[in-house]
């Protein structure tokens, strides 16, 4: 588990973008964090990553935005409407966590649970993050990187990431 501190949302989006470039086929992010935490801002360098250039913004009313004409098809999901895992099953969802492209969840937690707490390292400088995603085989499920947002202050963001399976 790594722990990177962003001092600003220029800083979240371009930790997303260096995910996007190296991102493979089959990602899964499943992303976790209050209200403003940075999320979406997250998502959107992601897309600029995989060179998406549609407008990325959160699709709270939608439950996915799908944003094609990049390296890969970025499948942007938000739960934040739905209360339990059975309504996340029930809107036919599931698909995504196999998406020929890749897949972001924001709210996360409310599909797979809060995120487990365990030792990190701390990442200060943004050429220290290792941008490989984790190989996991087809019968662990497919690569999934969790990611835990707190705020610390008004521009400040934790952002703690696991490569995993859901």
């Amino acid at each position: 588990m790594a722990t990177y501190i962003s001092h600003s949302p220029a800083e979240t989006a371009a930790l997303g973008e260096q995910w996007g470039r190296a991102a493979e086929s089959g990602l899964v992010i499943g992303l976790c964090g209050d209200l403003g935490a940075g999320k979406t801002q997250l998502v959107k360098g992601l897309a600029r990553g995989l060179g998406v250039t549609s407008r990325v913004q959160s699709p709270t009313f939608a439950l996915v935005n799908i944003h094609s004409g990049g390296r890969l098809t970025l499948f942007h999901l938000d739960l934040y409407r739905l209360d339990s895992r059975e309504q996340i099953l029930a809107a036919g969802l599931e698909e995504y966590l196999k998406p020929e492209g890749v897949a972001v969840i924001e709210w996360a937690e409310r599909w797979f649970g809060p995120p487990q707490k365990s030792e990190s390292a701390v990442i200060t400088n943004q050429s220290q993050i290792t941008p490989q995603v984790s190989r996991i085989t087809q019968r662990h499920g497919p690569p999934f990187r969790r990611v835990q947002i707190d705020v610390l202050s008004e521009t400040e963001r934790r952002l703690t990431y696991e490569d995993t399976s859901p």
